[in-house]
């Protein structure tokens, strides 16, 4: 359905990939993985149409529906949320208003008012045969969380994450034959993220979808599309399937080249020896040739590299860690938290989970003490060291000084040698280390938010949706830190391979604040939700 013929794209002297030829099938769903900066979004608005210089050709049949998750949450504050949805059909859409405008304004004795009445009409039927738009937006809009008595306000009346479920819906609703989704899952709970898994699952077109979200990919694709070395490769298979695969292939081709380096060796260690022996001059000469036709295949370094995380408390605690005592906050009128009691005990690793707008980034402010409750008491161990990780960085992380200068403000004695190598296993090299800290990007000020955690060698470690912008290596780097920390952790979040990685509770917020109390991992958690039991 979608074909891509000998494509090449360029920034000035840089290649992202080049002469690229696949071709994307009807009924498969395609993962679009690669580090940042390796141009997976690029490649999504060339084949959407969004970016149109580039070499190469993007072929997609003029009959099918292509539909494009818009990612632009302000496009429709004038609109109500029932008619963004509707506006996915842009055609229905249309013709829907003029025939509403038509109805209330035109002259039903003229002719031509009547047929165009009746052209509509056709449109109408051939768009949304049964009638039935209202209802099957309707029941979208449902799934995604927006109550039936909002699907008539404005877009300008919901939050941020609200805005992206309406667009999801809008994506959705026309049932496009080619599907591109640009990250869906960011900002979403995990109830709108499995509805959307469910969804996509049932997608009988093409789909091409960028996530770092290991367990949506592992859940909704049947093949990857890997961006790397300046290609596109294809891999059958979902991302734990691709990860198997490209691990072997590069361990192959390391074995293959050690075997032919090995062989190279001893034949240019004959040819020296004998090539100067008449008597031996025949086979010296035999060997030459061969060790001519000999390729040592370049094992290719990929453009992922993986961070390394460490965090390492530099003082144990005592027995008391945390004691949350009937907590209560509201905003106004709108309470999000409601009577909120639990002990955390020293090395317990908690999943703070709930929907969207529950009050977890809330709990996390109180226990930091960035904020003060409207009622009840938190009581932190006298031995407790916390460090925090708030949900957003941006207003954390500015100035007009270098990622060093920026990060050695925080504690001006610390060796610059381990600020250095702090951010070094972040991935900011030693050029990069003197990059201003106005011109990064959002995944970067994670990773420093991540660089400043670990000098402060805390042993209570709070984090508020720290996988935000991470990129997939980023994220598995993180969880694997958070499991071997020697201490407590707290962390908000809806990537669910990442809370398998560590959590050994879980603490769910509900809708009326208050809260369930799982002692176990987020998959026996899961488990247990799905039988009904929690």
């Amino acid at each position: 359905m979608v074909t891509v013929q000998n494509l090449t794209m360029r920034y000035g002297n840089r290649v992202l990939f080049q002469d690229i030829n696949l071709k994307l099938d009807r009924h498969k769903r395609y993962g679009l993985i690669g580090a940042n900066g390796a141009g997976k979004t690029t490649f999504l608005k060339i084949l959407s149409g969004e970016i149109n210089e580039f070499e190469g050709e993007v072929i997609i049949p003029k009959a099918n529906k292509v539909g494009v998750l818009g990612q632009n949450q302000f496009a429709f504050e004038d609109f109500t949320i029932m008619d963004t949805v509707l506006y996915g059909n842009k055609r229905l859409y249309d013709a829907i208003k003029e025939k509403e405008e038509l109805y209330l304004t035109g002259d039903f004795e003229d002719d031509a008012i009547n047929k165009r009445l009746a052209d509509l009409e056709v449109i109408c039927v051939e768009e949304d045969p049964t009638y039935e738009y209202d209802v099957n937006i309707g029941k979208i809009l449902a799934n995604v969380g927006i109550p039936v008595e909002n699907h008539n306000d404005l877009m300008a009346t919901l939050d941020s994450a609200d805005k992206f479920k309406v667009l999801l819906a809008q994506v959705l609703y026309p049932k496009p034959d080619v599907l591109f989704l640009d990250e869906p899952t960011n900002n979403q709970d995990i109830e709108t993220i499995s509805w959307l898994e469910n969804e996509l699952q049932r997608h009988e077109g093409t789909l091409v979808v960028i996530s770092h979200d290991r367990h949506f990919l592992n859940s909704v694709v049947t093949n990857i599309l890997d961006v790397d070395y300046q290609k596109i490769r294809e891999f059958t298979g979902n991302y734990d399937d691709w990860y198997i695969a490209a691990n072997i292939m590069a361990k192959q081709i390391e074995l293959d080249n050690a075997k032919k380096q090995k062989e190279k060796d001893e034949l240019e260690a004959f040819v020296r020896r004998f090539s100067a022996n008449a008597s031996k001059a025949k086979q010296a000469t035999s060997r030459q040739r061969k060790l001519d036709k000999l390729e040592i295949e370049d094992i290719k370094p990929s453009s992922r590299r993986d961070p390394s995380i460490l965090f390492k408390a530099k003082r144990t605690m005592g027995d008391e860690a945390l004691n949350v005592i009937n907590v209560s906050h509201a905003y106004g009128e709108n309470k999000v938290l409601n009577n909120i009691s639990f002990k955390v005990v020293p090395d317990e690793k908690i999943a703070l989970i709930g929907g969207n707008g529950v009050g977890k980034s809330t709990l996390m402010k109180i226990l930091v003490e960035e904020i003060q409750a409207n009622k009840g008491e938190i009581h932190i161990g006298a031995t407790i060291e916390p460090s925090y990780f708030p949900q957003d960085t941006a207003d954390i992380i500015e100035g007009d000084g270098t990622l060093y200068d920026w990060l050695r403000a925080f504690d001006p004695k610390r060796e610059i040698a381990e600020i250095r190598n702090c951010l070094g296993r972040m991935l900011f090299n030693g050029e990069q280390q003197e990059k201003s800290v106005v011109s990064i990007s959002g995944g970067e000020k994670h990773r420093m938010m991540l660089s400043k955690m670990m000098l402060e060698n805390g042993n209570f470690l709070f984090l508020d949706e720290p996988s935000n912008h991470l990129d997939l290596e980023a994220i598995v780097a993180l969880g694997e830190a958070l499991h071997k920390f020697k201490g407590n952790v707290i962390c908000v979040s809806h990537d669910r391979e990442l809370l398998d990685a560590f959590a050994t509770r879980i603490i769910e917020i509900q809708e009326d604040g208050t809260i369930i109390d799982f002692q176990g991992s987020y998959e026996e958690f899961a488990e247990q939700r799905v039988a009904g039991t929690i």
